[in-house]
Parts: C-alpha cells; sequence; structure tokens
C-alpha cells in the first residue's frame, strides 16, 4: 500500500486567508515567503505562488546578485537583513543603492 498521494507539485499552493489579499500581495509565512495570484477575501482559498522571480519593493541600500534576502513584516519590503525577518529568497539582480525594487528568486 501507498505511503504518500501526490496533491499538486507545489510550485502554486492553495492558501487560506486569514485577512484580505490583494493580488501580487507578499504572504509571509514562518520560514518563507509566497506571492498571490489572485486576490484572496478574509476566509476564503486562493492561488499562492511559492517559486519564481518577482521584482518587489526594496530597501535603498545595495544588495549584490547572489545574497540570501528576507521579507520585512512592517516595512513590506526586502531587505538584507535577517535578524526578525522572513527568508525570502535570493537577489538575482545586483541592486543599486538609492534604488527601492528588487529581483528576488523566491522558494
Amino acid at each position: 500500500m501507498a505511503m504518500t498521494k501526490f496533491i499538486q507539485d507545489g510550485n502554486v499552493i492553495d492558501y487560506a486567508a486569514a485577512a484580505n489579499v490583494e493580488y501580487r500581495d507578499v504572504v509571509a509565512f514562518a520560514n518563507r515567503i509566497g506571492v498571490a495570484c489572485e486576490p484572496i477575501a478574509a476566509g476564503e482559498t486562493g492561488a499562492v505562488a511559492l517559486t519564481g522571480v518577482f521584482e518587489m519593493p526594496s530597501v535603498n541600500t545595495a544588495i549584490s546578485a547572489g545574497d540570501a534576502v528576507y521579507w520585512d513584516v512592517n516595512n513590506k519590503r526586502i531587505t538584507g537583513t535577517d535578524t526578525g525577518n522572513v527568508p525570502a529568497g535570493m537577489c538575482v539582480a545586483t541592486k543599486a543603492s538609492g534604488t527601492t525594487v528588487i529581483r528576488v528568486r523566491i522558494g
């Protein structure tokens, strides 16, 4: 008898929203982030991507390609600081100081 049952590939998951989530909002889990693929009303279930490269708001300091990055839940932006923040993934294109947008591979 099989011990497992395939449900989905896991790149996009069903997410039960506790609060309203807008399309392309970052959804923070305990140890990773996802990006909403659609608006999800509180109490409803919708699709959240767990992999992919996304352009996101960020701190205005420089971050190099390949650096680990984190989601600052309070300020709703990517940072290079891990303390108190949720692991987000990896910076895929060097971001210059003074800019506030970054490309991140989540997952």
